[in-house]
């Protein structure tokens, strides 16, 4: 159960994962993720985390709730 609060990109990809999205695929400038119909981009590796801010983007685009991210 990862808190909210900056994470790795390869832990967000494994709790994407667990989540029901399948991936991450190449394509374009960044990685994307899939879930049925709908597509999720990933951000690029850098040298740092992925901020809060950042993972709440990613979470709103992919219809989850912050209860819902720290369940998983």
């Amino acid at each position: 159960m990862p808190p909210f609060q900056p994470i790795k990109q390869r832990e967000l990809i494994k709790t994407l994962r667990r989540a029901g999205f399948d991936g991450p695929y190449s394509g374009g400038k960044h990685p994307f993720m899939v879930k049925g119909d709908f597509v999720l981009t990933i951000p690029n590796k850098h040298k740092s985390d992925i901020g809060r801010e950042l993972l709440a983007r990613i979470l709103k685009q992919a219809g989850m709730t912050r209860q819902e991210w720290e369940k998983l």
